[in-house]
């Protein structure tokens, strides 16, 4: 529970903390988790732990959790040294994802590369963004298609809470090395597709897709179901593509759209309960445009779809 407090852990990366077996670890995570004071999350193979963002009867429990464990580190020297020991573990499963990112990064370079040199910088975009979105909080933020967590760890600073979710485990390791410098009550990640987002009904004050949407063979049901989930007085932002012609990218990056035009994109949100914002900023790059779309949640005209399994925004899958 102490580890829990500063970092989301595998189960074999808590393990290999402790220094005890896994199925010893996974037997306790397990009571953990049956008291409510951990939650299980899944990525493919991996589970990952956190601590619980407790609400209703299993709030006094955490709560008295945490004053027992406080004080214990205060009064037992042994405890707390080997508190101190087990943290100091943690920089090094720290080191080792961002080390797996940078590698990522480097066998993906050269294709990548090829790609950013036709937009505008990144840097202009986030500050295009960030004026785009103004002083107003950004409440529980919800990233779609969160990639390497770079527009979630940008947002965080304004946001109560930031929920990053990504259909690739491979995408989200990346995005848990980038955020794991945040508190960890702060975030979490979550497996799943903008097709079918596993949260319910308005729980989320803004949602982001950054680059996402031109992946979408059915963008305006992906608007539906964000539209769905985003509080009647939230608001979207959408960070893509300009309509363009080159029909390179749908083999070397698998787009599906070529971007997108401003009477299509407004028709979208439109039609999909948003009630877009203008005007729409545009930053040419050297061969294509990135445009930032912002609308509104038109509660009135949203089309609340059924999802196959609707699970709390505070729980992954189990």
């Amino acid at each position: 529970m102490r580890l829990l407090e500063h970092l989301e852990l595998a189960v074999g990366e808590l393990a290999q903390v402790l220094g005890q077996s896994q199925p010893r670890v996974s037997r306790h995570v397990a009571i953990l988790c049956d008291a409510g004071l951990a939650e299980r999350r899944r990525e493919g193979s991996w589970v990952f732990l956190r601590r619980a963002i407790t609400r209703g009867s299993a709030r006094p429990l955490a709560a008295a959790v945490a004053r027992l464990l406080d004080a214990a580190e205060g009064e037992d020297a042994g405890f707390a040294a080997r508190c101190a020991e087990d943290r100091r573990h943690l920089a090094a499963i720290r080191s080792v994802r961002e080390k797996s990112a940078a590698d990522y990064f480097a066998r993906t370079a050269e294709e990548w590369d090829r790609l950013r040199a036709l937009l505008s910088p990144d840097e202009r975009v986030e500050a295009a963004l960030l004026k785009a979105l103004g002083t107003e909080p950004l409440g529980r933020l919800l990233d779609i298609g969160t990639g390497t967590g770079r527009m979630a760890d940008l947002l965080a600073g304004g946001a109560e809470h930031v929920v990053a979710l990504d259909r690739s485990p491979e995408m989200l390791r990346l995005a848990r090395a980038r955020l794991q410098k945040l508190p960890p009550d702060r975030w979490e990640l979550v497996q799943g597709d903008f097709s079918a987002l596993p949260f319910g009904p308005e729980c989320f004050d803004t949602v982001i897709f950054h680059q996402v949407l031109h992946y979408a063979q059915d963008p305006g049901y992906a608007l539906k179901e964000a539209a769905r989930v985003c509080r009647a007085s939230g608001r979207i932002a959408i960070i893509d593509l300009a309509a363009h012609g080159r029909e390179e990218l749908r083999k070397s990056h698998a787009h599906v759209r070529l971007g997108f035009s401003d009477e299509q994109m407004l028709t979208l949100l439109s039609e999909s309960g948003f009630s877009p914002a203008l005007p729409v900023a545009a930053l040419p790059g050297s061969g294509l445009t990135t445009k930032i779309w912002i609308a509104g949640r038109a509660a009135e005209h949203v089309e609340h779809l059924e999802s196959v399994e609707v699970l709390p925004t505070t729980r992954g899958a189990q």
